[in-house]
Formats: C-alpha cells, sequence, structure tokens
C-alpha cells in the first residue's frame, strides 16, 4: 500500500532542542510518499543509507531519480520482485582498502562470522558471472551480469544485475557455449549463480580447454582449511593451487555462511609486500 500525502508540513527529526522538531520547505509541488514496507527491507534500507553516508529519504528520492532519468528502468527494478527472483547480492571483501585499492589488515565489520571460525570457503573461480535457470533437468533461460557504468555510479547505482543472454549478440557467444556445454541434468529446478569459463573468457586463467559453467551452489571446490587471518591469506593465497584446475593457481577464495551470508578475498587483492 502506497499513499502520497501532502500535508505541508515537513517534519523531521528532533535536533538539539528534543522539544522541537526540524522543519524543512519542500520545493513547490513536491509530496510526501508513505509506503509500508516489511522489518527486513527497513533494515535494508538503513544499511544502504548508512553505506553511502545519506538519510534514508535522500537514498529513496535518488531511486526514484534514476528511475526518472531512465538510467534503470522500472522492469530492471521490479521485475526480479514480481517474478519472485533475488536481487543479485554484492559480496563484500574481508578487508577494507587503501587508496590504491589494495586490501590493508582491517577486518570489515560485515565479515565478521569468517573470522569467528564460521562457515567455509570454496574456490573463486576467475570468469564471467552467469545465472541459469533450470527446469526439469533443461536450461531454459541463461543470463549475464551486467554492472553499473561511470553515469549509473554517480547516482548512487553500485550493484550488478542480471540481464537476458541473445544468440544474436555477439557479446554473448562464448556464454551461451558455456551454458550449452553445462550438463544440468541433475540440478534442481531454480536459477543458479555460476561462473562461465573457457578459453575465449577472460583470458582463460585456469587454461581449460573447452567453455563451461561452474554452479556455486553444486561444484565450486571446498578449502575447508583455509586461514581466516590477513598475513596468513596473503601467504595461503600466494601458492594456492587451483582444485578446479590443477597446475593452475586458484583467484582467491569466497567463504559462505549457512544462512547465505558470503565473503571474498583474491591473491591480487593483498599488495605485493602483504
Amino acid at each position: 500500500m502506497v499513499r502520497a500525502v501532502d500535508d505541508g508540513r515537513g517534519r523531521g527529526r528532533p535536533r538539539k532542542d528534543p522539544e522541537r522538531l526540524a522543519r524543512w520547505t519542500p520545493p513547490e509541488g513536491w509530496s510526501r510518499l508513505v509506503a509500508w514496507i516489511s522489518p527486513e527491507e527497513k533494515r535494508a534500507l538503513k544499511h544502504a543509507a548508512a553505506d553511502a553516508g545519506v538519510p534514508v529519504a535522500e537514498l529513496v528520492r535518488s531511486l526514484a531519480g534514476v528511475l526518472a532519468s531512465g538510467a534503470v528502468t522500472h522492469v530492471e527494478l521490479i521485475d526480479r520482485a514480481v517474478r519472485g527472483r533475488p536481487a543479485m547480492e554484492k559480496i563484500p571483501t574481508l578487508f577494507e582498502r587503501d587508496d590504491r585499492f589494495r586490501v590493508v589488515d582491517r577486518p570489515r565489520a560485515e565479515c565478521a562470522w569468517v573470522f569467528a571460525g564460521e562457515g567455509v570457503g570454496t574456490e573463486k573461480l576467475d570468469g564471467t558471472n552467469v545465472r541459469l535457470t533450470v527446469r526439469s533437468g533443461h536450461l531454459v533461460r541463461v543470463e549475464k551480469r551486467r554492472n553499473p557504468g561511470k553515469e549509473q555510479k554517480l547516482l548512487g547505482i553500485v550493484d550488478g544485475w542480471y540481464v537476458d543472454t541473445s544468440p544474436d549478440a555477439a557479446d554473448d557467444k562464448w556464454v551461451l557455449a558455456a551454458a550449452g556445454n553445462t550438463d544440468v541434468t541433475g540440478w534442481a529446478d531454480g536459477e543458479h549463480s555460476c561462473e562461465a569459463l573457457g578459453p575465449r573468457i577472460q583470458g582463460n586463467p585456469l587454461g581449460l580447454a573447452d567453455h563451461l559453467c561452474v554452479p556455486f551452489d553444486v561444484a565450486a571446490p571446498v578449502y575447508e582449511q583455509a586461514p581466516r587471518g590477513y598475513r596468513e591469506l596473503a601467504a595461503y593465497l600466494a601458492g594456492l593451487e587451483s582444485r578446479f584446475s590443477p597446475g593452475n593457481l586458484a583467484e582467491g577464495i569466497v567463504f559462505h555462511h549457512p544462512d547465505g551470508r558470503r565473503a571474498k578475498i583474491k591473491r591480487k587483492d593483498f599488495p605485493k609486500a602483504a
């Protein structure tokens, strides 16, 4: 249920004097929007606003702004919700970064569960993120990740999303080849996030002879003894052999929590002297 209210009060939160409310006069023609949301959605809005360093109201206005400008269409925004598909999750890196974008020995708060010894590490595969939809052992849909461009990032859009591939698009040729070479007959019905790998994808760092997709929830190699400390991980990843493609170095580790949370770290995230 959503309703617009134009009461002209413009009330805000208490400031220095708790008995008085700050007042803000909106531009002419503006109206106040009230919506009922779930506790989970409310927390998500608050966390996103906190990460961006802006009030929730400004975050909501930014969302409305990108819709009004056409940077994101209503289909891209609500298509997942309408069909019950989850939004793409941005996996956090274990440690904070410096101004050269290398990680430093300062754990990120949202990854505290990793340092508490929770979850298990799996190999991070260096390819292209895709999503395969399976029904009754048959591949029925292939999607690829789209990342926000420079202009979209300036509008506050930082997370990626999935879009359909097309057999007529040259850019999708090798992703579709990887999907076509992947045996999904034993996969459960649903949508599976995967890494598309192969000779013509991302420089083929694992030296694979054929294209294929590896589902994160089915086949990612497990590293149960992966360390959790900064220096230990730097040393561990420097020589970690890929279990998916022996003889080649693994790109990194993704830690998976039983409740679905994930956190990642890559070999190249560390400075050379770490």
